[in-house]
């Protein structure tokens, strides 16, 4: 495995972890400039899929595309935990999935380019 891939693996995992942290907080800190919440999902799920991408390229775009909808679902599912005090929002998730295949049709259009080289 190249260096390359385990600093992108190491990449994700942490930004897969700060994600959840700050979607699970009862109270998460302002961000400077205060971006809606709906660019935030978009921003954070964005970041997953293009280091998703790098971290594991022998996994289909498809399968990334789907693990990686499946957890902000799952986001959306543990913020319906009253003792969180957040709000799960089915337009969050959609916002998330719409974000992830973006960036993974973006990867897969890169990738065809570079092949046809």
């Amino acid at each position: 495995m190249s260096r390359v891939t385990l600093f992108a693996r190491a990449a994700f995992w942490s930004a897969a972890l700060l994600a959840l942290v700050m979607a699970l907080l009862p109270q998460p800190p302002n961000l400077p400039f205060e971006p809606s919440d709906k660019f935030q999902h978009a921003l954070a799920f964005m970041t997953l899929a293009a280091l998703a991408t790098l971290a594991y390229p022998t996994i289909s775009p498809l399968r990334i595309g789907i693990a990686l909808s499946a957890f902000g679902a799952a986001i959306e599912f543990f913020q319906m935990v009253p003792a969180l005090h957040r709000d799960a929002q089915f337009s969050d998730w959609v916002t998330d999935t719409a974000a992830i295949f973006v960036v993974l049709a973006f990867a897969a259009a890169l990738r065809r380019r570079a092949d046809l080289r």
